[in-house]
């Protein structure tokens, strides 16, 4: 059926049927950062990691860090592979992996929240497990074998088919006393065993379940009823044998077809019991030589250890794999530790271990001569304790990229991770030298030691806790700084080994400082071959280091003391440089007064230096110093103390040069020095912020609103932006031009640590109690924020980073956002009263709109194609040919230019009818104004035109019959109104530029039109000259109040 014919042009076609955009959720957010993600979890939590064999090539290795998972593969060294989305509504309570796909229980409705099990594959959901209404207890394993999927919770057992992953039966067991049924020991199954599961008892008792029919068949019964709760179960290689873990200590490894006891062995203690049990499958192992099957693997919580057992002649110790995991500490919960699984991977000689210690860990047994303890293969790990402080690397002399790439972190757990934001494998904790090598000749890790005995630490072998970060790389030689042995941490003055400084010149020597709790050494650090360096350089009056600092050009370091000292060293050599105040004697004295006559320049820079008024060896701090600057150009130090004042250090000599006196009204509790506008700010122990200007030394700015102590507080990239973490769980981000609270993130816990890399692109924040790191992107790099000014009262708090990146925001994502923000400025200007009339007052137009109609005409003209498009000569090959060619072309030039002819026509009339209603609308306006005498609405009018509308209406004015219908006369009273008020300079004066270069002609043939333009410029000139004497006057001014006279 042909089409029927339309008159006119054809109505664009519409889609009738379309799917509502949903609107994005509204949530709290914060104006400046984006939530990125958390880096340095691995395994924080209590729940025990999942394995499955991935084919015959690698295995897969599932951890729990809260409300996700993480996958690791073992063949590509315990690489990252999948992170799970979206996140549990609450923690994460047990895993398991089978097959493709790995089943994750969340939720404890004790703490009223809601539960569930989630199916995930590849990092993503792909269904749920429908749970009883009943349950009310969180469910604590999961099991999966055959068709059956089994969870264990308290008291009870749920059984599910994995075909169609339905409920299908709950198994109670019944109980004599109160919490006698409680599954302590968890389930296990054995193999061979078709539909029965193993449930071990708080009352020691083993009962058997056959889960398709929902009856108990056997309980297997405690050797003694002094054995105490089931602890834990595993089967052994050999069929029908459970080893089973009591809570007093005891292992026996029962025969469950004859209920007959095969083994026991005293595997824990009381306050140790076994919690993890592992047998070894590859058929090797034990006996003298490692040739025989019938190895044992146990660990417990409370312990850092690993015991191996050789099952053969009624079992023995064959070693200790000590401190494989940090134990747990004498300091509290914060610090972490203990082993909260082992397993032997499937016919390998490969043993995976899971520590409390927020680490995943495998051991491989292939040592020559043959030992029974194994060799670290792989390792994944992170704090394990929270985060006290953090330090983005600087960038080189080079220019490198290492300040937007690598994070630096110190932990309560005595160690130093450098953390890369681009790749989670080449994250490293720098070394401290071989631990463990140390340890076993201190007779810690003795391997001969078969008794328990007291368990020890490797911990207590390591540097103490972190407490500050210094770091500059212009003198770091990467991997070949130094290269050789050298002896960690010697004293700077009892060097066990001379120092080569023609060596060091050429490779490099130390680029991090760091500064240690209730220790009077400070600590260098290699960053490039990632480890313990040299030196431990001790304060000067042996007090305990309260700071640390480290010159722009990575040559010294500034160590001060909670005493009030402050000393500085040479990294290269190791030697002590200065002390500040210096200390010298009569002779000294002399010769330095002698020396610096002799390089002095000029007689008025010995008069600057003897007019300090401080004497040489005065003005030490006399309280702990909280905060040391070096400046950029080696000049001055900078240090703030407890004790309210800031001191100004000559770098070379020592000496005092000024001081600011903030006591008794405030101690300063840390610094912060940006080099690029040459302020530092200090952080007060009133909850304030004060910013100081180095060279006038005036306090410039001070930022109130913080209602806790401040944690940290650092300088954003270009020195913009103060952001501070205080102890009220609120980051707070004041605009330093303005003094302007701009943004403010209110968190769940208090943020201890803070760190801006040197791009701008990251801000890294440690929270309290956390093992994390949070990384939130930094908006304003790459898309326009609005920074007005908030209040208080209007911070909400807002969801952080999380480890799997969920609800956070990346660059390209928020780059290319299309939603606008409702705190965006309006397309047309706002408009604001003028404040006075005596003032001259710009207009709100973006400037690039008038700059624009100025130079219209050469934009329209570098616009304006050089040639018309032609067509194509020849057709492509593959286009079948038209015999006649000419007369085609002949038809399709006709219907083109029909077609076009139609098109202008019909444009035409819609233009011409846009046209003449602006211009009426622009004319009414102007004749309007002159007949009211008020040209506003005409102006407010003519503002809100774009460059290319404004000047056809400037292009469109005519000169008319008399003065009440000339245009041109109309145009240029309204000019000169608005020039009399003083309003729209800039306007003016780009309006009438155009407005002269388009009619010039017309008006020089008009007296009238002379006349009104003579009364414009007598307007022009006089407010020209009014602004150039308010101009000079302001700049004379300016120019008295900085000269050094005055």
């Amino acid at each position: 059926m042909p089409h029927s014919e339309h008159d006119g042009p054809l109505v664009k076609r519409q889609k009738l049927t379309s799917v509502a955009k949903s609107k994005p959720a509204l949530s709290e957010h914060s104006r400046i950062f984006a939530p990125y993600r958390t880096i340095g979890l691995v395994s924080p939590t209590n729940v025990p990691f999942t394995s499955v064999p991935l084919g015959t090539t690698t295995f897969q290795v599932t951890t729990s860090i809260g409300r996700s998972l993480q996958t690791y593969d073992l063949r590509r060294g315990l690489n990252l592979v999948f992170i799970t989305r979206p996140q549990t509504p609450s923690i994460i309570t047990a895993t398991c992996a089978w097959k493709q796909k790995v089943f994750a229980a969340w939720g404890d409705p004790r703490d009223g929240s809601s539960q569930g099990i989630w199916v995930f594959q590849r990092g993503k959901k792909i269904g749920a497990l429908q749970l009883p209404p009943d349950l009310q207890e969180p469910i604590k394993q999961i099991i999966v074998f055959g068709s059956w999927v089994i969870a264990c919770s308290m008291t009870r057992i749920e059984v599910w088919k994995t075909a169609t992953m339905e409920h299908y039966t709950t198994l109670f067991g019944m109980a004599s006393r109160k919490s006698d049924n409680e599954l302590t020991g968890g389930i296990q199954t054995m193999p061979t065993y078709l539909n029965k599961i193993f449930a071990g008892r708080r009352n020691g008792w083993v009962e058997i379940w056959n889960v398709s029919t929902g009856k108990l068949l056997y309980t297997i019964l405690p050797p003694s009823l002094k054995y105490g709760a089931v602890t834990c179960m595993q089967p052994t290689p050999a069929l029908s044998l459970m080893a089973i873990a009591y809570a007093e200590g005891p292992l026996v490894i029962s025969n469950v077809l004859t209920d007959k006891q095969v083994l026991r062995v005293n595997a824990g203690t009381d306050d140790a019991p076994v919690t993890s049990i592992s047998f070894r499958t590859d058929g090797s192992g034990a006996g003298p030589d490692g040739r025989k099957d019938g190895v044992m693997a146990t660990a417990t919580e409370s312990s850092g250890d690993i015991t191996f057992w050789d099952l053969n002649n009624s079992g023995r110790i064959m070693g200790v794999l000590r401190s494989a995991h940090n134990p747990p500490t004498q300091e509290g919960a914060s610090i972490r530790g203990g082993v909260s699984k082992v397993e032997f991977l499937a016919g390998q000689p490969v043993i995976v271990t899971s520590g409390r210690d927020n680490s995943l860990k495998t051991w491989i047994f292939d040592e020559t001569p043959f030992s029974p303890v194994p060799r670290i293969l792989h390792s994944r790990s992170g704090h394990a304790a929270p985060v006290t402080c953090l330090q983005f690397l600087p960038s080189d002399f080079e220019g490198a990229e290492a300040g937007n790439k690598w994070l630096l972190s110190g932990g309560k757990d005595r160690s130093l991770w450098g953390w890369s934001l681009r790749r989670d494998g080449q994250s490293t904790e720098l070394s401290q030298g071989n631990i463990r090598k140390k340890a076993k000749k201190y007779g810690i890790l003795d391997s001969t030691t078969l008794s328990r005995g007291p368990t020890t630490t490797l911990d207590d072998l390591k540097a103490p806790e972190i407490t500050c970060i210094a770091c500059s790389l212009n003198r770091d030689g990467g991997m070949g700084a130094i290269p050789g042995k050298q002896v960690l941490w010697q004293k700077s003055q009892n060097q066990k080994k001379p120092v080569n400084a023609e060596v060091s010149g050429m490779t490099g020597w130390e680029s991090v400082v760091t500064a240690h709790k209730d220790d009077s050494f400070v600590r260098t650090w290699f960053w490039g071959r990632k480890r313990a360096g040299r030196w431990a350089f001790q304060t000067g009056d042996g007090a305990h280091v309260s700071t640390v600092a480290m010159s722009s050009c990575g040559t010294f370091a500034v160590v001060g003391s909670v005493s009030g000292s402050i000393d500085m060293f040479n990294l290269q050599s190791g030697l002590h440089r200065q002390r500040f105040p210096s200390k010298l004697t009569p002779a000294q004295a002399r010769q330095l007064k002698l020396q610096q006559m002799r390089q002095a320049d000029t007689v008025a820079q010995l008069q600057a230096r003897s007019t300090t008024g401080f004497a040489p060896g005065t003005g030490k701090h006399t309280q702990a110093v909280t905060g040391i600057i070096v400046d950029s150009m080696n000049k001055n130090v900078i240090s703030c103390s407890l004790d309210g004042k800031v001191k100004f250090w000559e770098f070379l000599t020592g000496n005092l040069l000024e001081e600011i006196n903030w006591a008794p009204m405030t101690g300063i509790t840390a610094c912060r020095y940006h080099a690029a506008n040459d302020l530092i700010a200090f952080s007060c122990d009133d909850n304030s912020v004060r910013v100081v200007d180095i060279e006038t030394k005036q306090t410039i700015r001070e930022f109130w609103g913080c209602q806790g102590k401040i944690n940290d507080f650092i300088f954003s990239n270009d020195g913009r932006w103060i952001v501070a973490a205080s102890q009220d769980a609120i980051i707070r981000v004041w605009d330093l031009p303005t003094g302007h609270l701009i943004d403010a993130i209110r968190l769940e816990n208090p943020c201890t640590a803070l760190a801006f890399s040197a791009t701008g692109e990251y801000l890294a924040a440690a929270s309290e109690g956390e093992l994390g790191v949070n990384i939130w992107n930094n908006k304003t790099v790459f898309t326009h924020v609005p920074t007005r000014q908030i209040s208080e009262d209007s911070i909400k708090h807002i969801s952080g980073p999380t480890a799997s990146g969920e609800g956070g925001q990346g660059l390209l994502e928020a780059a290319f956002e299309d939603s606008t923000s409702v705190e965006e400025d309006d397309v047309g200007p706002p408009s604001l009263d003028q404040l006075s009339s005596d003032m001259m007052t710009l207009s709100l137009v973006p400037r690039s709109r008038w700059q624009t109609l100025l130079h219209l005409d050469l934009i329209k003209q570098r616009n304006k194609p050089k040639e018309a498009p032609k067509a194509p000569e020849k057709a492509p090959f593959f286009l079948p040919s038209a015999t006649n060619a000419g007369s085609s072309t002949t038809e399709v030039t006709q219907l083109q230019t029909h077609l076009q002819t139609d098109q202008d026509q019909t444009q035409s009339r819609i233009s011409r009818f846009d046209r003449n209603r602006a211009e009426q609308e622009f004319t009414s306006k102007l004749q309007g104004g002159a007949s009211t005498g008020n040209f506003d609405e005409f102006i407010d009018h003519l503002k809100s035109l774009s460059p290319a509308t404004a000047d056809l209406e400037l292009r469109s004015l005519t000169i008319g019959d008399n003065d009440r219908s000339n245009e041109l006369l109309l145009f240029i009273q309204a000019l000169t109104s608005r020039l009399v008020t003083r309003r729209d300079y800039e306007l003016t004066q780009a309006w009438m530029t155009v407005f002269l270069r388009l009619h010039f002609d017309m008006i020089l043939e008009s007296d009238t039109l002379m006349r009104a333009l003579a009364e414009w410029k007598r307007h022009q000139a006089g407010e020209c000259n009014r602004l150039d004497n308010l101009v000079s006057y302001c700049g004379g001014v300016v120019s008295f109040l900085r000269s050094p006279r005055a």
